[in-house]
């Protein structure tokens, strides 16, 4: 009887463990204990690296790569609608809902917003049709919460900054990095660089 009873315990312990082996390598958990995860915000970047921009930063991209792959993996589908403008470009988005037809889409000028430094960018979802949605509340994945949402989750524990968490201006398909520079600080060194080009 006693042999039948430590077979069952051993049984019963090996199961457990089965089922915690399982849980453990479906979410990961048991990683994140021992090492930090990736993310673009411990990743140092010279303001040099940045100023000037002619398109969307290394790094930036780099995430942005994660993140397409990070929400597929969970059934969601995403298109990149946007990411380093030009001055120019970004004044051209300021007029709309001003001197232009349709609704005001930002009030950054040119020079003002992270995407004219490459640090920048706007996203929409992907229905089942491959066509760009911005509904927030779109559930594609069906799993009882809004894609939109989940996609900025994934994106802020990469390291963006999600214009949805904006209070005076919430722009839900923005995405940023800022590496802790401010627009000004980017300004100024912009304003260096175009001066040490001067002959």
């Amino acid at each position: 009887m006693r042999a039948f009873l430590r077979l069952l315990l051993f049984l019963v312990i090996c199961i457990c463990l089965v089922f915690i082996a399982g849980f453990v390598s479906r979410t990961g958990w048991f990683n994140g204990l021992f090492q930090p995860s990736l993310t673009a915000t411990n990743t140092e970047v010279k303001i040099e690296e940045i100023v000037p921009a002619d398109g969307l930063h290394p790094v930036v991209a780099d995430y942005t790569e994660k993140l397409i792959e990070e929400a597929g993996a969970i059934g969601i589908s995403i298109l990149i609608t946007d990411g380093y403008r030009t001055p120019e470009e970004q004044d051209r988005l300021y007029q709309k809902g001003r001197d232009q037809n349709g609704r005001i889409v930002t009030n950054a000028k040119g020079g003002q917003s992270y995407h004219n430094f490459g640090l920048a960018i706007d996203f929409a979802l992907l229905d089942e049709d491959g066509e760009p949605l911005w509904d927030i509340a779109y559930d594609g994945n069906k799993n009882g919460e809004p894609d939109w949402f989940e996609v900025a989750e994934l994106a802020k524990e990469l390291g963006f900054e999600w214009g949805g968490d904006w209070a005076n201006f919430t722009d839900y398909p923005h995405l940023q990095m800022t590496f802790g520079y401010s627009i000004e600080e980017l300004q100024h060194a912009q304003i260096e660089f175009e001066e040490s080009e001067l002959p």
